[in-house]
């Protein structure tokens, strides 16, 4: 909002030294003062009137458009963790069910890699050009990468193919998390970033359910699909199929989201109001139709401490307020990406993997079948956050998520082979894991400024990402000799932590941007 004085700056009147009405250097400096104080009250009071909008104030289609996208990056996510072990034995010499968790390690690694480099490097770039211009650059990067998947001819062009994925992917998740929360009302910014985060529900469970038709044995209910297509020794192309799929989505996404207007709060940010004010007049019409218009609130007074000539990762590094806020976030999604990357990546090779008096205690298409009826619970956690989000402090949803986590893991680990018990433990694993997740992401956004909020949050969760590598480098190789209840136990004591961390944050629930981030 109150960016806009700086660009202001340094504007002014070519003298003539020809004319003899020439004003004065003193004249020019208080009209340009002038100027700069009408342009700044212009901005306070755009950014005013977006602060009164307390409905959904966008079409819903671009609930649609924004959801398309995450849906395909959570299909990409979660296609992996059930397709792999097919693609593992036709890539991999050597590789089996029994020891796909291996080279599997490789593959997830450089995956988070590029997913922290492509947040880190690509997110804040959306501070400089717009959050939309970014949206559709982060999915045709995403969606080259899955298609790359598609015909990897082997191991290696498959890392490779996965690695590019996770650039695309870990940017446009920073980007459209700093999106919504900026178009969002302030008494809704955790509600429809539960909302958004209900389509990449439905991609997960999309992406586990295609993986284990395409790529596991036919088994009869419950111990796989009847109509899986893949050979018993996991024959086929399904895994090809299955990424190939993925890519269509992408470009599917990528022409919705042309329709997608620019964020009003950047445009402001960069001294755009006349595009700002298109885009917020058009809100006020369309809230206006739902409901009698609330009055503007008084301009905001909070004005930038720094300069937008700063880039804004040397902006929030240099600055002790938004530096605490850094390292309270990146510790707390390094611990709790341990959790989600414990399960969400390689919950199906760990449930393959689990032995009980030195025999296996699921089987392949038992093990696939879990992780799929499990991402119901994603799509519970996603609906059910979408419901009460804002009826709850952000900081108490985590804490919340890891006492249904652990009630998850030990009903799945005392089930041993009875699948129900396992369908019922898994389930709400998968919603204790995620629910908090739509909740905390609007917090994190909530604490940067507008003027560089794609690179804080990109910052805070592309190398909280980390935590996922070292749940891939330094946990998963424990979990072989562990029993079922201390591996699953293991797993989520990182989420406990990360709950712990979360409560030192300040709240933001129900306050306008530019007040808890000025």
């Amino acid at each position: 909002m109150a960016d806009y004085a700086h660009h202001t700056a340094g504007i002014g009147f070519s003298a003539n030294p020809y004319r003899t009405d020439q004003p004065s250097e003193k004249t020019m400096a208080a009209q340009q003062h002038q100027n700069e104080r009408a342009n700044v009250h212009r901005a306070a009071q755009i950014a005013a009137r977006l602060d009164r909008l307390d409905v959904w104030s966008l079409s819903y289609l671009f609930i649609g458009i924004i959801g398309v996208g995450f849906l395909f990056t959570f299909y990409d996510i979660f296609d992996i963790n059930v397709s792999w072990l097919q693609s593992c034995v036709q890539l991999h010499s050597g590789c089996t069910p029994a020891n796909a968790g291996q080279p599997l390690k490789t593959v997830l690694l450089l995956n988070l890699a590029g997913y922290a480099i492509g947040t880190v490097i690509l997110s804040p770039i959306a501070d400089r050009i717009g959050r939309k211009r970014m949206l559709m650059a982060t999915l045709v990067l995403t969606g080259l990468g899955s298609l790359y998947n598609a015909l990897a001819p082997d191991y290696t062009n498959f890392v490779i193919a996965r690695t590019l994925t996770g650039l695309g992917i870990g940017a446009d998740l920073a980007i459209v998390n700093a999106y919504i929360g900026e178009v969002a009302p302030k008494n809704g910014r955790a509600r429809y970033t539960s909302v958004i985060f209900a389509f990449s529900a439905v991609g997960a469970f999309l992406g586990g359910f295609i993986g284990l038709f395409l790529t596991t044995p036919a088994a009869p209910w419950p111990t796989g699909l009847p109509f899986a297509i893949a050979g018993p020794h996991l024959e086929g192309s399904g895994w090809r199929w299955a990424y190939g799929l993925g890519a269509l989505l992408a470009a599917f996404g990528l022409l919705m989201r042309f329709e997608l207007p620019e964020s009003p709060r950047w445009l402001i940010s960069r001294g755009h109001l006349d595009e700002a004010e298109l885009v917020v007049r058009d809100m006020e019409l369309r809230a206006g139709h739902k409901k009698l218009l609330p009055p503007v609130p008084p301009a905001s007074s909070v004005l930038p401490a720094v300069s937008l000539d700063k880039a804004p990762l040397k902006e929030l590094l240099g600055s002790g307020f938004y530096l605490r806020r850094i390292v309270l976030l990146l510790t707390m999604w390094l611990f709790a990406y341990a959790t989600v990357y414990g399960f969400s990546s390689g919950y199906t090779v760990i449930l393959a993997g689990l032995t009980k008096n030195g025999k296996p205690v699921y089987s392949p298409p038992e093990a696939g079948l879990i992780a799929v009826i499990g991402v119901l619970g994603i799509i519970a956690a996603a609906l059910f956050a979408a419901v009460f989000a804002e009826r709850m402090d952000r900081r108490f949803w985590l804490p919340f998520g890891t006492v249904v986590t652990f009630l998850g893991c030990y009903i799945t680990a005392i089930g041993g082979q009875h699948l129900y018990v396992a369908f019922l433990g898994s389930a709400i694993i998968f919603f204790g894991f995620d629910v908090w997740v739509g909740p905390t992401y609007a917090l994190s956004a909530e604490l940067f400024p507008t003027r560089a909020r794609g690179t804080g949050f990109a910052l805070v969760d592309g190398v909280g990402h980390l935590g996922g590598a070292f749940a891939i480098l330094v946990i998963a190789p424990r979990l072989e000799h562990m029993s079922p209840l201390q591996a699953f136990l293991l797993i989520a004591a990182f989420q406990a932590v990360a709950a712990i961390i979360l409560q030192f944050a300040p709240r933001t629930r129900n306050v306008p941007l530019e007040k808890v981030s000025p």
